[in-house]
């Protein structure tokens, strides 16, 4: 049975004159260092490491004092509120703060009869301390923001190559996105940056995917999974990547997860008002479908998509592969070859050009050259590593037979790109 519930006490309440606990040199508040890593128990000289882990002064608390605190993870700065709570409970009784929760009342239950004090944000002026303490995490947050954008003099090595950035993140940021196909974020929304690159940096040090964070025995099979596997990005579940992105301090208790869900709801909501008619045709899942290569039709499953090629063009890959004897790589040349050929509407097998769509389709068909594969020096060529459509599913969702540990060589890859520079180079010199 629940008791008291305390007096709010509003005369008292000035909470923006208060001192939270801070170092006495007044460091920056952006920093990790906004208050001490330690906290003291409310009601004893008790310390704990309240950074790593809060469950050892939480079970403190309850099994020494009988003290509960509510919703602790909607707290922003945990050592903050412990800190302003110790002071005001020297100044007033527990009682006047805490709803008292008695255990084992009635007459006819075992046990001693205990009472435990729940300080929740029930009381305005707990719910007001927690909204002051999210409002000043905010505000130290887009500080270091604000100073990092400022920063002139940052240096920084490229994750995966050896360019190096100076001057400001956003360059290296927008090197990740565009040249290696590593995408992080916006620079305007991400903060910490050096540090949050430092993990990244650590884990690939330690040969694991940023991804799905499993472990490979040397640096090329981890290239190649994450090239493969399209693992160009971090684990989105890994909480330890929340403190790196400003929308994980908007709202308190909430992480970009749970505002995204909030959002996909108020889109579901107004999905279904009496104005979301205008939005009938829209196809939401047309830019993730599989897209035949040889026409329009296209498909949400591989399986779907290798069928309508096999029954309609004639065109069976499987047969293909296995004929040719095609590992992962080769397939993805010789689909970027002929997705390069039809684009340009040329035959990729007698090689004449046609106008359109329409018009090499026709040729194509009547002289069955859709399931006639060019010899593999035509096609086998290291520029066709390069997709003609950024965003060609069918690369993504090929099936590579042979097993993870397959390593493909660096000095056989660096060998065609030295190919694929020297006739770039002869082009130029001829043009």
């Amino acid at each position: 049975m629940a008791s008291g519930g305390g007096t709010s006490h509003k005369d008292d309440v000035q909470l923006e004159a208060l001192n939270l606990p801070e170092s006495s040199d007044s460091p920056d508040l952006a920093t990790e260092s906004v208050t001490t890593n330690t906290v003291t128990c409310v009601f004893c000289s008790m310390l704990f490491d309240a950074k790593e882990d809060k469950d050892p002064f939480l079970k403190h608390m309850i099994d020494e004092h009988k003290f509960l605190i509510a919703d602790v993870n909607l707290i922003s700065d945990f050592v903050g509120y412990i800190g302003y709570w110790k002071m005001r409970f020297s100044e007033q009784p527990i009682t006047d703060f805490c709803s008292v929760i008695k255990t084992n009342c009635k007459q006819d239950n075992p046990g001693k009869q205990e009472d435990f004090y729940l300080l929740s944000d029930v009381l305005q002026e707990d719910k007001g301390l927690r909204e002051f303490l999210q409002r000043r995490r905010l505000d130290s947050i887009l500080l270091q923001l604000q100073k990092e954008r400022d920063d002139v003099n940052f240096k920084r090595r490229c994750l995966f190559c050896w360019d190096v950035f100076e001057g400001n993140r956003m360059a290296l940021i927008d090197h990740l996105s565009k040249d290696h196909s590593f995408a992080i974020g916006r620079s305007d929304n991400i903060v910490f940056v050096n540090e949050f690159l430092d993990k990244l940096q650590e884990k690939l040090d330690k040969l694991q995917c940023l991804y799905c964070e499993k472990t490979f025995r040397d640096r090329t099979t981890l290239k190649d999974h994450m090239r493969k596997k399209q693992h160009k990005k971090v684990n989105p579940k890994n909480k330890e990547y929340d403190k790196y992105y400003i929308i994980n301090y908007l709202e308190m208790g909430k992480n970009w997860e749970d505002v995204r869900a909030e959002d996909d709801r108020d889109i579901a909501a107004r999905s279904e008002s009496p104005d979301s008619e205008n939005w009938e045709d829209w196809d939401d899942d047309a830019s993730a479908n599989i897209v035949c290569l040889f026409c329009s039709y296209n498909s949400s499953e591989m399986s779907t998509m290798l069928s309508h090629m096999t029954q309609v063009h004639s065109f069976d890959l499987g047969v293909i592969k296995k004929t040719l004897d095609l590992n992962f790589y080769h397939q993805i040349k010789l689909i970027n070859f002929i997705r390069r050929e039809m684009h340009q509407h040329s035959c990729f097998v007698c090689r004449e050009k046609y106008t359109s769509d329409d018009e090499i389709y026709k040729h194509m068909t009547e002289e069955k050259h859709i399931s006639q594969i060019p010899d593999r020096k035509v096609w086998d060529q290291p520029q066709y590593f390069f997709p003609t459509y950024e965003n060609d599913t069918l690369l993504c969702a090929l099936e590579d037979d042979e097993q993870e540990n397959t390593v493909v060589l660096a000095e056989d890859i660096d060998e065609e790109m030295r190919k694929l520079e020297d006739g770039l180079l002869l082009l130029n010199l001829l043009s």
